[in-house]
């Protein structure tokens, strides 16, 4: 079957986070085909554990994305202290020549710029894609769900770890559709009365106290822990106390700009600058300072770079959104050549120490991969769990659906990607989402 029609009936998207329909990226024509393993948010462990259980179907991805994109190289980037995957991936690529890119333990190594930049020594232009650059980077979880889409199977599960305060850290694959509430439980349950909930990681993802909510394509990890943590109170923390409080108190060191990773690459990323326009937003939005357009949201200057604790990062989120309202131009930076800052190698910023300063050294511990195969009872499948526009429903409350059956279709025209039934049951509710029960 022809690859990229293959990908877009199994309703394949970027399992990293983004959602992006795989099924378009397989359109290009590239030179490189990168692997992204290097997950760098502390305490998940899903991708290594997943590429080391079923490494052949992940090294198969790779191989499916280069005949499609007709790249001539394939790397695929992971940390070098995951000695057992590597040790895997060394032995299912000897004969087939795809490089092994091996990077510190360090964050954000999982970035896209960072990693494209890391293996390939190119840098995307400013606001760009990799694409850009002769580049396609899929996580590695995507590349498995495309080997599979190969063998006429469709995304109907999803790879995450459950991590902190539970009483099994673990990585498995779920229904797509069942309950965050679920997913702890099948860990054991929480091992703390008081609980809340990070959904994607403690640095890039969100707090999500409503636990009925469902596992989608793109939900990551679940990272456990007391509500009384001091993490847990600062992301918690209202976003006119952050500026009110930035305002008021920043001094302009510049580590947040100095610790950054797209800052550290050449881009023009100054988040010191747009904590000092916080004095002036009440003069109007255009003033908002154009040095947060480029940010990537790492989190890193507001949870390990400000030694003030301050909110750089909430800082530049607001001024994006602000700026984006007002139909202002996206600031891309100088026009001279991209070129990395001499010190970018020597200001990574390790994840042990990052670990520290979260407070969650303590919760530090293998997740290895188990095979639970879990019998969900209900799914909750949204019609958006993508980039894009959502998915069209094509069934109806009432009808009867086997697993693996497509519910959702592409809109005609749209960018969006298809969703198939993760149990088998009926169609008890469609409109935002589509329900189905045992």
């Amino acid at each position: 079957m022809d690859i990229q029609k293959a990908v877009r009936e199994a309703g394949v998207v970027g399992a990293g986070g983004a959602g992006f329909p795989t099924h378009v990226k397989l359109e290009s024509k590239v030179d490189y085909v990168l692997a992204n393993g290097a997950e760098c948010e502390p305490l998940l462990h899903k991708d290594a554990e997943l590429t080391e259980t079923y490494v052949d179907q992940v090294i198969r991805g790779m191989e499916i994305s280069m005949e499609a994109t007709g790249a001539t190289e394939a790397i695929f980037g992971i940390k070098g202290k995951r000695k057992k995957t590597v040790a895997a991936l060394e032995e299912a690529t000897a004969s087939k020549g795809i490089k092994i890119q091996l990077f510190g333990d360090y964050y954000p190594a999982g970035d896209e710029f960072v990693l494209v930049y890391e293996c390939i020594g190119r840098l995307i232009p400013a606001g760009g894609i990799p694409l850009q650059v002769g580049a396609v980077v899929h996580n590695s979880e995507t590349l498995y769900n495309m080997a599979e889409a190969m063998d006429g199977r469709p995304v109907t599960e999803k790879i995450l770890t459950v991590a902190g305060e539970v009483k099994t850290a673990m990585s498995m694959a779920v229904p797509v559709g069942i309950t965050l509430q679920e997913v702890i439980d099948i860990a054991g349950g929480a091992t703390t009365p008081d609980y809340t909930v990070f959904v994607g990681g403690l640095m890039m993802g969100k707090i999500v106290q409503d636990l009925s909510q469902p596992v989608t394509k793109t939900t990551g990890g679940l990272i456990v822990l007391p509500t009384d943590h001091r993490l847990v109170q600062r992301v918690l923390t209202p976003n006119k106390a952050m500026h009110r409080i930035g305002k008021s108190a920043c001094d302009q060191c510049s580590y947040c700009t100095e610790f950054c990773p797209r800052y550290l690459l050449g881009y023009d990323v100054q988040p010191h600058k747009v904590m000092r326009t916080l004095g002036f937003t009440a003069s109007g939005k255009h003033n908002w300072s154009k040095w947060a357009d480029l940010c990537c949201s790492c989190g890193l200057c507001t949870l390990y770079s400000c030694p003030e604790d301050l909110f750089p990062k909430e800082a530049c989120d607001q001024a994006v959104a602000d700026r984006k309202e007002a139909d202002m131009d996206r600031w891309l930076g100088p026009s001279a050549e991209l070129k990395a800052h001499p010190m970018e190698p020597g200001r990574h910023v390790p994840i042990t120490a990052l670990m520290q300063k979260l407070g969650v050294k303590n919760y530090d511990r293998p997740a290895p991969w188990h095979a639970i195969n879990y019998e969900a009872r209900k799914v909750t499948l949204p019609l958006r769990q993508h980039l894009g526009a959502p998915a069209e429903a094509v069934v109806n409350v009432g009808d009867q659906v086997r697993k693996g059956q497509l519910i959702a279709e592409i809109p005609e025209g749209k960018l969006a990607a298809r969703i198939h039934s993760s149990i088998e049951g009926a169609v008890t509710a469609v409109n935002g989402a589509i329900t189905i029960e045992q």
